[in-house]
């Protein structure tokens, strides 16, 4: 119940940012509340040994969200499915906190190897990432991008195959 009270609070920040705050009610309300709520309830089932028992939230989630999230697939605090159509996450990937997808991301293995995602994560719809990639803290993965290799904390990884940007320096007028 703890990480999906830090899932909603996070997905509070990501539509309130820039703007009013926004309320509880309409964040649960949103698209991908009930795919988060399921992905939680299977990972907790799973934790407690029940796996079999698992794969009822895990096929609801599908049917109802169109969204497979392995039933051993671990992510931290903060994790928002902002539109779950799509997103198609092995039971392998690890996912660090405040990680956030679009619709249509695949986090998926490659030859037993898979990805691991650090914090503060934001991955665009559409991306993928496959294989034994490291994604670092503070990086983004752009819309469509095909991600093949690690991604530097604070980079941005762009286009097929996805090429590292780093992050723009602030500029200073003093």
């Amino acid at each position: 119940m703890k990480l999906l009270l830090s899932d909603l609070r996070a997905k509070q920040v990501l539509y309130g940012d820039g703007g009013p705050p926004v309320s509880l009610l309409k964040v649960l309300l949103a698209d991908g509340t009930l795919a988060n709520a399921l992905y939680r309830l299977q990972a907790w089932l799973a934790r407690c040994g029940l796996a079999p028992l698992a794969l009822l939230p895990h096929i609801l989630n599908k049917w109802l969200n169109g969204c497979v999230i392995g039933v051993k697939a671990q992510f931290g605090p903060g994790f928002v499915l902002i539109h779950p159509v799509g997103v198609v996450i092995n039971s392998s990937v690890r996912g660090g906190r405040n990680v956030w997808l679009e619709s249509g991301v695949v986090i998926g293995e490659n030859r037993g190897a898979f990805p691991r995602l650090g914090d503060d994560i934001f991955v665009g719809s559409g991306a993928k990432i496959i294989g034994g990639v490291q994604v670092g803290d503070g990086a983004r993965v752009g819309a469509n991008a095909v991600v093949l290799h690690d991604v530097p904390p604070g980079h941005t990884a762009l286009g097929i195959p996805a090429r590292n940007r780093p992050p723009s320096p602030v500029s200073s007028n003093g």
